[in-house]
């Protein structure tokens, strides 16, 4: 059988792009592709040392973000991508996209939804929030992306514990930690056809 092939959009230095090549390419699926909105993104560099095809486009060059998205869309479909995962990807994901690759574009965000996401929060704009907020607990969520920002259905979840004297940095470091071991795995679990979707529930398959 062969593999899920695909492409990996990220925005800055592609941590979790890495362990996606490392865990998953060439094993349970070939990623065909690092796109990126950044043309000094660290993750391209990391594709072109995998010998994974890297593009760069420039957002300057479109009129509006569906335009932008309607090329990242011609540029999947050429290389046949039949998943499209968002390791830290700070672009918008438009709905021409979303029509594209229903539930077929994953993303991992630093925090437990439905907490501290949807607009305004990303990076360390989320950590910074948990430690204002006091909560005891926070972690990562690897869900489906639809129209509503962070608003698709959650595949998987795990959590850390906030100490009382973690900082928004540390807290990142954290969190970072688990991304890189729930991504791949979630990742590895779709190119493995393991998941059924039931409208907000995503399901095991039974065996």
């Amino acid at each position: 059988m062969s593999l899920k092939k695909i492409a990996v959009l990220v925005s800055g230095s592609g941590s979790n792009f890495q362990q996606l090549i490392d865990q998953i390419h060439g094993v349970f699926g070939e990623i065909v592709l690092v796109f990126s909105n950044k043309s000094d993104a660290l993750g391209l560099t990391r594709g072109e040392t995998a010998g994974i095809e890297a593009v760069f486009l420039d957002p300057k060059n479109y009129t509006s973000d569906e335009e932008y998205n309607k090329k990242i869309i011609e540029i999947l479909k050429a290389k046949d991508v039949e998943l499209v995962v968002l390791a830290g990807y700070m672009k918008i994901i438009t709905p021409n996209f979303i029509d594209a690759y229903p539930n077929a574009i994953v993303n991992v965000h630093p925090a437990l939804i439905p907490s501290f996401c949807g607009e305004g929060f990303y990076g360390m704009h989320v950590h910074r929030a948990v430690i204002n907020y006091g909560v005891k607990v926070t972690g990562a969520t690897v869900h489906f992306v639809n129209e509503v920002a962070d608003g698709g259905p959650i595949i998987a979840q795990e959590t850390v514990k906030v100490a009382d004297d973690d900082t928004p940095e540390s807290i990142q470091k954290k969190v970072l930690k688990i991304e890189h071991q729930l991504l791949p795995t979630v990742v590895r679990e779709i190119c493995l056809h393991e998941f059924e979707i039931h409208g907000r529930l995503v399901k095991k398959r039974k065996r």
